[in-house]
C-alpha cells in the first residue's frame, strides 16, 4: 500500500497494491496489519457502509460530534466521485481548510478522513458505489451537516451548471461558523 499524504497531514490518500492480469485484478481492499504499517493509525473499525447516487448527488458536509465522531476510509467500487474532507478541529492550524480527491473504481484509491473533519462527495459519473468503514457507529443525535457551499470554507466543487442534486439535510446545513 502507498500512502499519499495531502495539503492537510492528518488526511491519507492510499494506493493498495493491485495484482492484474489478462483474468481481471485483485487488491486487499483493507488489511489491518498493512495499514497500521503504512499509516501508523491502528484502529478499530465498527461499521461498514456502502451508498449509490446518481450522477450530480452531493453528499454533505456530514459529521458526528464527540463522544461519537467518526473517522472513516472511504472508497468508490462503481463510477467515480469528488471526495472531500474539512478539517473542523477548532484548535487545529488547518481549521476550515479543505482537501479534495477524485475516487472511482478505476483507480481504486482510498481516503482516510479522521474524527474532527466532514466529510461530503460528488457524484461525477452516471453513478457511483460508496463504501466506507467507520470508527464509531451512526449515531442520529450527534450527526450534523455544514453547507457544501459554505463561502467560509470554499470548496472547489466540479458542480455542473444545473448544480447538486442534493437531500434536505444537506440543503440546510450550517455554516463553518457555527461549529462548535
Amino acid at each position: 500500500m502507498k500512502v499519499i499524504q495531502t495539503a492537510i497531514p492528518d488526511v491519507l490518500v492510499l494506493e493498495p497494491k493491485v495484482f492484474g492480469d489478462e483474468r481481471g485484478f485483485f487488491f486487499e481492499s483493507f488489511n489491518r496489519n498493512a495499514f497500521r504499517q503504512a499509516t501508523g493509525l491502528d484502529l478499530d473499525f465498527v461499521q461498514d457502509n456502502h451508498s449509490r447516487s446518481e450522477k450530480n448527488v452531493l453528499r454533505g458536509l456530514h459529521y458526528q460530534v464527540a463522544p461519537k465522531a467518526q473517522g472513516k476510509l472511504v472508497r468508490v467500487v462503481l463510477g467515480a466521485v469528488f471526495d472531500v474532507a474539512v478539517d473542523i478541529r477548532q484548535d487545529s492550524p488547518s481549521f476550515g481548510r479543505w482537501v479534495g480527491e477524485t475516487l472511482s473504481a478505476e483507480n481504486r484509491t482510498q481516503m482516510w478522513i479522521p474524527p474532527g473533519f466532514a466529510h461530503g462527495f460528488l457524484t461525477l459519473t452516471e453513478a457511483a458505489e460508496f463504501l466506507y468503514k467507520t470508527t464509531d457507529y451512526y449515531a442520529p443525535d450527534h450527526e450534523r451537516c455544514i453547507a457544501w457551499n459554505d463561502p467560509g470554507i470554499g470548496i472547489e466543487w466540479p458542480v455542473s451548471a444545473e448544480g447538486p442534486i442534493l437531500s434536505g439535510k444537506d440543503q440546510y446545513g450550517m455554516r463553518l461558523t457555527a461549529v462548535g
